[in-house]
């Protein structure tokens, strides 16, 4: 049992320096197994994959898992308002067990919206976390062993995370993000960073791509503080982004101007950072290239 080996340790000293993050809800079965080969073929350490309104998190990940020999798989975030903690601790000692410790299981409070349309009511985000963590582990003393994450981008919620896990999985961030949230974690902590990507080196193009990509969290409450916190204004948020803010959020250009951006955030203090190719919608071929483009950085 978990509970009496550890084994979360074991995958946590897995995570390589880069991940790769992807929306799987937009790719049915056979588009999946796709995606898993050619990560796992570029050697990339690790997939993560949000939970929104398509597939149900832990499901999801025993499928990926099954179709899969050493590729860790990363839940980016597996929403708490979906199952109480009990589910979610016994599908991560599940999931564990059964995929050679392969799963590492990232929590998140989502969205108002999202968990409204549920039938829940949203509560503050830091204590609602502190509660469920509280539930989920059934030893507190040696919650940074267990390979679970959270959702982190304000300080609070980078405390707790620091505190009660091990580690943070911080979204649409910048380099200047990821080297506060270091300094909040500690120098032990796992910090993972998502980063947008686009190999596309026309600026217009780019940007298009990185509006269109970006739209869906502009409203979000969350985001919004974050970004302005790190220096965004108000009127960068407007109209769809200015371009200092798609630029800033979506790297963009050659694959070495890109890997430039990258090696900012683990120069900031990133255990790994996890890109997102920005692609046409159903371009898959340019998605492919994105990620063979990025796999030595």
């Amino acid at each position: 049992m978990f509970e009496r080996r550890n084994r979360g340790v074991r995958v946590l000293r897995q995570l390589g320096r880069l991940g790769v993050w992807y929306p799987i809800d937009r790719l049915d079965g056979a588009g999946i197994k796709g995606l898993l080969r050619k990560v796992e073929e570029l050697g990339y350490s690790t997939l993560w994959y949000p939970e929104a309104l398509g597939y149900e998190s832990l499901s999801i990940a025993g499928f990926m898992l099954a179709n899969t020999t050493r590729l860790i798989i990363g839940s980016s975030i597996a929403n708490i308002y979906a199952r109480d903690p009990f589910t979610a601790r016994r599908g991560l000692l599940t999931l564990s067990g059964l995929y050679d410790d392969r799963f590492i299981l990232g929590l998140g409070v989502s969205h108002a919206p999202m968990v409204e349309r549920r039938g829940h009511v949203y509560d503050k985000p830091v204590p609602t976390m502190r509660r469920y963590l509280d539930g989920v582990y059934e030893d507190p003393s040696n919650a940074a062993a267990w390979p679970l994450v959270i959702a982190a981008l304000g300080p609070l919620m980078l405390k707790l995370a620091a505190e009660r896990t091990a580690g943070a999985l911080p979204y649409n961030v910048t380099p200047e993000h990821t080297r506060a949230a270091r300094a909040a974690l500690g120098p032990d902590k796992l910090l993972v960073a998502e980063q947008k990507v686009c190999l596309e080196t026309d600026a217009a193009k780019a940007r298009s791509l990185g509006r269109r990509e970006l739209h869906r969290y502009m409203t979000m409450t969350n985001y919004r503080n974050n970004w302005l916190r790190l220096g965004f204004t108000e009127a960068d948020l407007a109209a769809g982004g200015s371009d200092r803010f798609i630029d800033a959020m979506v790297l963009w250009g050659d694959p070495e101007t890109i890997t430039r951006g990258l090696r900012a955030h683990l120069g900031a203090g990133a255990t790994q950072v996890c890109i997102q190719p920005v692609h046409a919608e159903g371009d898959t071929e340019a998605r492919d290239r994105t990620l063979t483009a990025l796999a030595d950085v």
